[in-house]
């Protein structure tokens, strides 16, 4: 298992649920909720640049999602596109795992403990980049590799174009 602190990051179209790891990356906790930067704004992106220069973070997992027969949507390719711009902004490596389900947990966990989800949107956000980053380390510590796939992989190569 690689050590360093992991950034969660669950990326919506209002908001981006941030979660983090210990050193040893064993734990997912809840961090924060960023608020999704509008038009040209890199608002978001800043803010995720300080987390993880305050965090020293050694990779950033960013969730995909993908419909539930696995294939893409609009979401997927805004989730590909914000990592690489990411991946840019804070010249850390950004890996993307399967997110499917992880909000629909994170609000049945709400629940379960007895809060409204009503109301509750951020912490959902937190909640749902929890369980992604903790997915992604419960499988690099199960298989010894590491979580996903690189997003540079996925995103536009140099020249701006997507990879096929």
């Amino acid at each position: 298992m690689r050590s360093g602190v992991r950034l969660g990051v669950d990326v919506g179209k209002a908001r981006i649920g941030v979660a983090r790891s210990d050193f040893h990356g064993m734990l997912a906790t809840p961090l924060e909720t960023v608020a999704r930067a509008a038009g040209d704004s890199t608002a978001d992106l800043d803010r995720l640049t300080v987390l993880c220069d305050e965090l020293d973070c050694a990779e950033i997992v960013v969730g995909l999602p993908l419909s539930l027969s696995g294939g893409t949507t609009p979401s997927t390719d805004d989730a590909i596109a914000f990592a690489g711009r990411l991946a840019i902004a804070t010249g850390r490596a950004v890996r993307m795992i399967d997110e499917r389900l992880t909000t629909v947990s994170a609000q049945a966990a709400l629940h379960t403990s007895g809060r409204a989800v009503k109301g509750s949107r951020p912490v959902i956000d937190q909640i749902a980049a929890v369980i992604l980053l903790q997915h992604a380390l419960d499988s690099e510590a199960s298989t010894g590799n590491p979580p996903g796939i690189a997003a540079s992989e996925l995103g536009p190569d140099p020249q701006g174009d997507y990879r096929d």
